[in-house]
């Protein structure tokens, strides 16, 4: 299997290739250039399997010049019962007949992204030795919360590797601000950027096509990398945990074989639902996938209208690692309902960058509205829907899960589907500790209190554990201070590097 970029078809390397590049050189996102199948039978029997043996089965297909010893190994080192807490890895929660959550924050760092981030540094030193690379890589992430740290903890220390991470300095929660700012390890760098999360995503992105900039390193031994869902080794093991959702539903006997689900997602950046999308395409049974959005609603109005539009005011929401106008893996999913074509993929990604937005044509339009729903729900909706679920069923969510959750019941309500639904949720309640406790007793019972004090609120009023990795945080020392200008992170980037 060989990787194309969806900017230009000509573009062709290895999975190996495509992970350690992260981006082409023209910008474009690499994508695999076809799409394996996985029958029923095959499904079947991944349900009696472990999440280490379906993984394996799945990222096979897509990383062909790995050997199968290659994938083990980095399997087998990335999910681990001392590093997920659990045997299932991403366990599912029946929240009732009709609604199953999706839990993908067992990880050590209590997000989602660990999912993707805990196996990518083994992906990627395994592909800088097929490629025959003897350079040392450098990993620039632009985060709204929760890849930073993911991608710190994952990269910390591996060997030939470096990674500079880059959040908006008013659009994380107190406890991600501490997760990045006292993480451990001599190769790591965090900064913050005066703006939002597009502004640090955008700088990110013209730091990878400089090309000047690019030979500068070069001929310092150096190549840049990608831990943003731009790079495919970010988004390939994502697709791993809808199939085993499935397979965990299949095995408990709440599903029979070969009958559809729905998949909600909350999700900004847009790479969360389209591996959910890829698994579709694969041969998972997938009815319609759920885009679930907060205020800042672009996805929501792209799936809906065909037009994608990120002239509008931007707003920082209590599920701030969707607070995005920019949702950079659409461009996959442009990509292959255009049947692959480049130019016209290109022509819009132009148009977005120079007027800031596009309307797709009407046969690509039909292809979104057939396989997508979509709705948002703002701050005092997910207040409101945090309040409810755990009123209901004991069950404590997170902002961003909540958006998922209060989607799914404004979709379910207005077209009477009653497929049952995965949901996924994204990070654990006590990443979002101050807003959940605000949504469940008000904001005057925690109000003057830090965030180790909201972190034992929340588990004793409602009977939960700490996770140890946030706990630990007021022990640590902040290490990192800096605050950038979005023109100043080459120079940030400079400085690290020497």
């Amino acid at each position: 299997m060989k990787y194309n970029s969806t900017r230009d078809n000509t573009v062709s390397a290895t999975s190996a290739e495509a992970i350690v590049k992260g981006l082409s050189a023209e910008g474009g996102l690499y994508i695999p250039d076809e799409i394996p199948s996985v029958t029923l039978d095959e499904i079947n029997e991944m349900a009696s399997m472990s999440y280490t043996d379906r993984a394996k089965k799945i990222l096979g297909l897509f990383l062909t010049d790995f050997k199968a010893a290659e994938v083990e190994d980095c399997v087998t080192k990335a999910y681990t019962k001392a590093k997920f807490g659990t045997e299932s890895i991403a366990p599912v929660y029946k929240l009732d007949k009709d609604r199953y959550v999706l839990e993908l924050w067992h990880g050590p760092t209590c997000a989602f992204k660990d999912m993707a981030l805990q196996i990518l540094p083994h992906l990627l030193t395994t592909s800088v030795k097929k490629t025959g690379m003897d350079r040392e890589i450098v990993i620039l992430v632009a985060t709204s919360g929760d890849t930073g740290k993911a991608a710190l903890e994952g990269f910390r220390d591996v060997e030939g590797t470096k990674i500079i991470v880059f959040y908006p300095e008013s659009g994380v929660s107190g406890i991600q601000r501490l997760q990045m700012c006292t993480q451990e390890g001599e190769n790591v760098f965090v900064s913050a950027v005066n703006g939002n999360f597009d502004d640090a995503q955008t700088g990110v992105k013209e730091i990878f096509t400089d090309k000047a900039y690019a030979a500068e390193l070069d001929a310092k031994g150096l190549s840049l990398s990608s831990a943003n869902s731009i790079n495919w080794g970010r988004l390939a093991p994502q697709i791993v945990y809808y199939f085993s959702a499935y397979c965990d539903m299949l095995r408990g006997e709440e599903i029979s074989l070969g009958e559809q689900v729905n998949v909600c997602v909350p999700t900004g950046n847009f790479g969360n639902i389209l591996a959910a999308y890829f698994a579709k395409l694969m041969g998972l049974p997938v009815k319609t996938l759920i885009c679930a959005s907060n205020a800042n609603n672009v996805l929501t109005d792209f799936i809906n209208t065909g037009v994608y539009d990120r002239n509008r005011d931007f707003y920082t929401t209590i599920s701030p690692s969707m607070d995005i106008l920019i949702s950079s893996n659409l461009e996959r999913l442009l990509y292959l309902l255009s049947g692959r074509d480049d130019k016209k993929v290109a022509a819009y990604m132009d148009e977005l960058k120079a007027t800031g937005k596009y309307t797709v044509d009407g046969e690509i339009f039909e292809q979104v509205k057939a396989n997508f729903s979509a709705g948002f729900a703002d701050d005092d909706k997910c207040r409101d829907t945090i309040r409810r679920i755990q009123d209901e069923f004991g069950y404590v969510i997170d902002p961003h899960t909540s958006v998922a959750v209060a989607v799914h019941e404004e979709y379910a309500a207005a077209t009477g589907d009653g497929t049952k639904t995965i949901i996924a949720s994204t990070a654990s309640p006590f990443k979002f500790n101050g807003d959940v406790l605000t949504a469940l007793l008000g904001g005057e019972e925690i109000e003057d209190k830090d965030e180790f004090e909201l972190l034992r609120i929340l588990a004793e009023r409602f009977d939960l554990t700490v996770p140890p990795s946030l706990g630990q945080l007021e022990e640590k020392d902040v290490r990192f201070e800096t605050v950038c200008d979005k023109s100043m992170m080459k120079a940030v980037v400079n400085e690290f590097l020497g």
